[in-house]
């Protein structure tokens, strides 16, 4: 692919919250992130999943956190969605940096959001996302997590089946809402 092409160009951008509210202690947010990525992998190559260097970092940093019998239980979901939803994993660039911190609509924001946020408008992108904070944002490519990610009442929406085996094995860890 030639070098100047923007692979993540229209894409839609993930962040750690939104992954990491898969495994929210709230069940109405988890099961709506879960249904965001399940949608997601049924579609395949229909749309790009794009997430940053740092928001993969982070969600490793939150379930560094937890003990070791949690993380083995946790990771071989994580890594087994990162692969088959086909995760583009991208830096920042310098266009990035710089936007995020001369950009009027970003000031306020703590810097890994601004940065983030600039990655996805530099790139024309959509960012979905869990953070209460950045669903208030208005005039910005955000789109929040909505939906009790339900067909019905009680009903949840599944993984593939050997994906799914996994993803109920790693729901011993609990991510509090403070956290996401």
């Amino acid at each position: 692919m030639p070098a100047d092409r923007d692979t993540a160009a229209g894409a839609d951008f993930i962040d750690a919250t939104l992954f990491m509210a898969m495994h929210a202690e709230d069940d109405t947010v988890r099961a709506a992130a879960k249904s965001f990525f399940v949608r997601r992998l049924a579609a395949g190559a229909a749309g790009r999943t794009v997430m940053s260097w740092e928001q993969v970092g982070r969600c490793d940093d939150l379930v560094w956190g937890y003990g070791r019998t949690v993380q083995d239980d946790y990771y071989p979901f994580m890594d087994v969605l990162h692969t088959d939803l086909a995760i583009d994993r991208i830096g920042y660039g310098e266009d990035d940096a710089h936007r995020a911190f001369t950009a009027p609509e970003l000031a306020g924001l703590p810097a890994h959001e601004r940065l983030l946020l600039a990655q996805v408008v530099g790139h024309g992108g959509t960012l979905h996302t869990a953070s209460p904070r950045l669903a208030r944002l208005t005039g910005l490519p955000v789109a929040p997590l909505v939906g009790a990610g339900a067909r019905g009442p009680g009903e949840e929406l599944s993984f593939p089946a050997p994906l799914e085996r996994l993803y109920q094995r790693s729901l011993v860890l609990k991510v509090a809402p403070e956290d996401l």
